[in-house]
This record gives structure tokens, C-alpha cells and sequence, in this order.
């Protein structure tokens, strides 16, 4: 019973810091560095967008004028990129 529990407590831990990380990255202004879980949850997690797939290519289809849409591109865009080059 305690090793499960511990487990909900360390999966709780993770998912808290990933948010907190993902706040951190999407928004320059700071204001979801300062955000509430239930904050970045609803403005970057929750996203109301459509997926659509056309010749075997997954596409996300994002509202206009969605007041988040920037810092969810700035996301996007830090965790989908190619990994930096390393110097040997």
C-alpha cells in the first residue's frame, strides 16, 4: 500500500514540475511564470484547437485570435526542436 502511494506522489511531483516548466517556457512576460497549476492547465494544456490529418500529416488546427497562441507557439516550438550540436 505505501509503495503505491508513493508512486501517485512522485507521478504528482512530475506532472506539477512540467507544468511549471512548461509556464516558464511559453511565457516571456512572466505572467505564467507566476501562474497557478490550474492557470497554465487551462491557458496552455487544455488547448481548444481541431487535429485534422491530410496525406499522413497531422495537423493542429488553433482558434484565431486565441489570447494564448503565442506563448503555446513558443512551447511548441522549444520542446519540437532539433536537439542542439554538440562540440567534440
Amino acid at each position: 500500500m505505501f509503495t503505491a502511494n508513493s508512486a501517485w506522489l512522485v507521478l504528482a511531483v512530475i506532472a506539477f514540475n512540467l507544468t511549471r516548466a512548461a509556464g516558464l517556457i511559453a511565457d516571456q512576460a512572466g505572467r505564467l511564470a507566476r501562474a497557478t497549476t490550474a492557470t497554465i492547465r487551462r491557458a496552455l494544456i487544455s488547448v481548444p484547437a481541431r487535429l485534422a490529418r491530410s496525406a499522413r500529416r497531422i495537423i493542429l488546427h488553433l482558434p484565431e485570435a486565441w489570447p494564448w497562441q503565442t506563448a503555446f507557439a513558443r512551447l511548441f516550438t522549444a520542446t519540437h526542436a532539433p536537439p542542439p550540436a554538440t562540440a567534440t
